[in-house]
């Protein structure tokens, strides 16, 4: 470890990538700690700590919203985009030919839509955000004016730091994007834990020795779901080009266990608390039938059994369409075919495509069960401890031990192509 530590500072052109991601990453700590104007802190205190939605959205902003910086929308409306454009993809089979069948270059365009698809739904979030807050007196004294640089303000904070993630991806080292987010989630520990500290209890001692016991296994569990992967043994049939035969040589194509990554936690979250926000538009009406539905409505948010079981079916459902979305065992199977490569035992064409989509479907199923275990996790944490800095975020534990991997490969890969 130490010798690759060294390698990394030796090499000049390593050592740049990383003090550039360095920098990109204290300049958007930075810009997450400048508030837009009219802010009444104590309400925007109250309102976070209540509001699950909310927390949600700032891990997604960096910690971005916790001081509504002007950087509060973060990379979401760049993860929106990307998502409503793979959503598209089966819709509209010109994109779907773009993204699998173009390359590169296809991919590259893809990218450049979900980036104009950026704008408009940065614009609309952060139209629909300020609007909340200031009904919500968070807030106050805004005119015309005032409300309109706000939202100009925050549409140029996240078209920012999508730009600031395309930088870290081309110059730098890791995914931008992840390594923004995981930048805000790593900076949201010291409060942790100074909450922690503050709320100390020589008799919960056991408790806290059992929660870190607890926070070894379930980082490990990440890991190795992350990284598992099923091998599909791949042949090459051998070919007579002139004088020479290619070809002949044995491989695998590895699926992963976790395909889908955060996004099926993110779609299930966004599903599960829309009839929340209903309610909390309802509540304000002063008609009985709307007060009758707001109170059936809130069951789904206060009651821990029927949030976390719909949680977990939302998380496991939307995890077999995202892989199904993201992952086409047909143009696997024709991309083989056309390169000379079949699965032993099995003919090319569509019967190697559904032998890859039976085992897709195995490996997912734990891949499902895995996200809606780590989904539920910060609920069961919260019920069990009964301390609500004691609960270990699912979604933000995932995508922190996702990035650091990630991460770590990419740097030994840099190692390995300098040795």
């Amino acid at each position: 470890m130490w010798n690759k530590i060294k390698i990394i500072f030796r090499d000049p052109d390593l050592r740049k990538k990383i003090f550039f991601v360095f920098f990109i990453l204290v300049l958007f700590r930075i810009g997450a700690s400048i508030p837009i104007p009219g802010i009444d802190q104590a309400r925007l205190a109250s309102f976070l700590a209540g509001n699950q939605f909310f927390g949600l959205l700032n891990i997604f902003s960096g910690g971005g919203l916790s001081n509504l910086s002007i950087v509060m929308l973060g990379v979401a409306p760049y993860i929106t985009a990307t998502i409503i454009m793979q959503l598209l993809t089966m819709i509209f089979p010109r994109l779907k030919e773009i993204y699998h069948e173009e390359g590169e270059a296809g991919r590259q365009r893809f990218n450049q839509y979900s980036r104009l698809l950026t704008i408009p739904l940065a614009f609309l979030q952060g139209f629909g955000l300020l609007a909340l807050l200031e009904r919500e007196q968070v807030l106050v004294n805004l005119g015309f004016f005032d409300r309109l640089t706000n939202i100009v303000i925050v549409l140029a904070g996240s078209v920012l730091l999508m730009w600031l993630g395309e930088l870290i991806s081309e110059k730098g080292i890791g995914n931008g994007i992840s390594l923004l987010i995981f930048a805000g989630i790593v900076a949201s520990i010291p409060g942790t834990a100074q909450q922690i500290l503050f709320g100390f209890d020589v008799s919960q001692i056991p408790l806290y020795f059992a929660f870190l016991a607890a926070a070894v296994l379930i980082i490990a569990g990440v890991i190795m779901i992350t990284e598992a992967e099923r091998p599909i043994p791949v042949s090459y049939a051998k070919q007579v080009r002139g004088m020479r035969m290619y070809g002949g040589m044995s491989t695998h194509l590895p699926l992963r266990v976790n395909q889908a990554g955060v996004i099926p936690i993110i779609f299930a979250i966004s599903i599960l608390l829309f009839p929340q926000m209903i309610a909390n538009l309802l509540a304000n009406i002063q008609n009985s039938a709307a007060q009758s539905l707001a109170k059936f409505l809130s069951i789904f948010a206060t009651n821990l059994w029927i949030h976390g079981s719909l949680y977990f079916i939302l998380v496991f459902l939307f995890t077999y369409f995202y892989t199904a979305v993201t992952f086409d065992p047909g143009a696997i199977s024709t991309n083989l075919q056309k390169s000379g490569a079949f699965v032993p035992g099995i003919r090319p064409g569509r019967p190697t495509a559904d032998y890859i989509g039976k085992i897709l479907n195995r490996i997912t199923l734990v891949g499902a069960v895995f996200l809606g275990l780590i989904a539920v996790l910060p609920l069961g944490m919260r019920a069990v401890t009964g301390v609500q800095a004691l609960a270990l975020g699912g979604t933000a534990l995932l995508i922190v031990v996702s990035v650091v991997l990630e991460t770590i490969k990419q740097i030994e890969s840099q190692i390995v192509m300098r040795e």
